[in-house]
Order: C-alpha cells, then structure tokens, then sequence
C-alpha cells in the first residue's frame, strides 16, 4: 500500500509468525483431536457492526501462512463500508486450518476495522479544511504495524512509525536541553556528525516559543501543543506557510472541526490507536 513503507514483506511474515506461535504452540490440539485431516469446509466472515473494514489483505496473508491451500473469495476489500449481515469473504479449504488460523484473523480484523471506522469518522469532520488526520505513536506494543496500517485504511495519514524514521523533540527534550534553541541546534549537529538526514519536528507549547522555533529555523515541522483554536490561528498567521504546523494535544471529536478551522495542516490525535474499540464479526462455518 502506498505510503507505508513500514508493510514490507518480512516485517508481514514475521508479525504473522510470531502471533501464531503464541497462539498455537505446539499445536492446536482442539481441532487435530476433533476434526479429520482429510476434511474439506467453507466459512464466511461475518459483519456484526457499522464502520469500515480493514484486515482483509491481512487476513488473506494469516490463512495462507497457515496453509497455502486455503482459498480466499475477498467481496469486501479494506476501506469498504460494513454493516450488519455483510459478508467480507469467504475462505475454503482443509478445515484444520481454517480453525487454526481463526481466531488471529479476527482480533486482528477487529481491531483494525474499529481503528478505520473511527479514522474515517474524524476525517470526515475535516471536510472543507487542509488538515489532515495523524497518528500516534500511542500503540499496543508488538501491533504498531496493524494498528498504523488500520489508520490508513480509514483514510488518515500515518506520522513517524517509531523512534528511528523521524526526529521530534517534544517538550521533554527541550527541557533536558535547554530550549527550543539549544535542543534544534544539538539535533543539527547530530545529524550532521552520524551522517543522517531526518524531518525534525519541534514542540512548542507557547507563541513565544512558536516564535523561537521560527527564528532559530532548521526543521521540517513546528507542533502546537495543547494550544487553544485562538492561539493555534495566531500561530498560523506567524508562521505564515513557512513550515508545516500540526496541532497536537487533548483533542477530540467534539473540538476537531474548531482546530481544522484554524488553519493548521495536521492534527494528530492519539485516540485512533489507544482508544479505538472493536467492530463486531465472526467466522462461521456453512
């Protein structure tokens, strides 16, 4: 999927081989003491909730690493709109298999598809403003992957994957470092002594350090940090286009549209990821 870079082949395998290991140790023994090797079955997934789906193309990729001869019928791709009864896709093939890989299908799904539905509604509210929706790094540890993933589906953009892609000196680093001023100028000299070259984004919880960040110069991206929508306008009119801004900080459904207005060209709210719940579904056997 374009945009994510993070979705390489290995990174896939070795996410989808972990969580089986966890979930299948040596084996599952409900289903080899219970169902016939031999034995050949069909199930559907089933939607139970309204949103957005997302997992499908992972899904497609957890039965074929449990068993390359399942079959997958895909009738409802990733980023489609979902309602009670629909029918996502069916999968056929050794029933031992499609048991095993059952359950890690749907946490995976379900998780994914409550993380798109509410992307897509806060993207929504953006209509008719420049802001794009951001994410956080505010994940569950080893499933930043789906989650982030999941983000896109729902129509948001993804922010720095982890600690390495991108450099953001947040509030705490400018303190250990001194100020807006000193934390820029050691992470110029850094970069330049490692030999790498990263955005830098920089924190700034006042106009007066917005004001500093913009004097000293040197970064991709200035953060507006728990600012009110007042101050946020008046951040955009001083910086006047020359970096990117994006707002950040206690933001919800209810203020996004406010902060949108202000002119800013990125929200990043951390909801997406550590507060999204579940869309409902199941795997039935027919």
């Amino acid at each position: 999927m374009k945009n994510t870079p993070y979705l390489t082949p290995d990174a896939l395998t070795t996410f989808i081989r972990t969580a089986l290991a966890e979930d299948v140790g040596d084996g599952d023994h409900s289903t080899l003491s219970a169902i016939p090797a031999a034995a050949r079955k069909r199930a559907r997934l089933l939607v139970k909730g309204t949103g957005v789906i997302a997992g499908v193309e992972l899904a497609q990729l957890i039965f074929r690493e449990v068993d390359p001869a399942l079959q997958i019928t895909v009738y409802l791709p990733d980023g489609s709109r979902i309602q009670p009864g629909d029918v996502a896709f069916v999968v056929e093939g050794p029933a031992r298999s499609i048991l095993t890989a059952e359950r890690l299908v749907l946490n995976c799904m379900q998780r994914m598809s409550g993380i798109a539905t509410i992307t897509a509604r806060l993207t929504e509210l953006l209509a008719g403003t420049k802001a794009r929706l951001l994410d956080t790094r505010k994940t569950t540890p080893n499933f930043r992957l789906c989650e982030k993933w999941a983000v896109v589906i729902g129509g948001g953009v993804n922010h720095r994957y982890g600690l390495f892609d991108m450099i953001m000196l947040k509030d705490n680093h400018v303190d250990y470092a001194g100020g807006i001023r000193a934390a820029i100028e050691a992470t110029h000299a850094y970069l330049a002594s490692t030999g790498r070259t990263l955005p830098v984004e920089i924190e700034t919880r006042t106009l007066a350090e917005v004001q500093e960040a913009l004097d000293t110069g040197g970064i991709s991206r200035i953060m507006l940090d728990n600012m009110t929508p007042a101050q946020m306008h008046e951040a955009v009119e001083l910086v006047a286009g020359r970096y990117e801004l994006e707002a950040s900080g206690g933001i919800t459904e209810e203020t996004l549209a406010a902060v949108a207005a202000t002119g800013v060209d990125y929200i990043s709210v951390g909801a997406l990821t550590h507060s999204a719940g579940t869309l409902d579904m199941s795997l039935k056997a027919f």
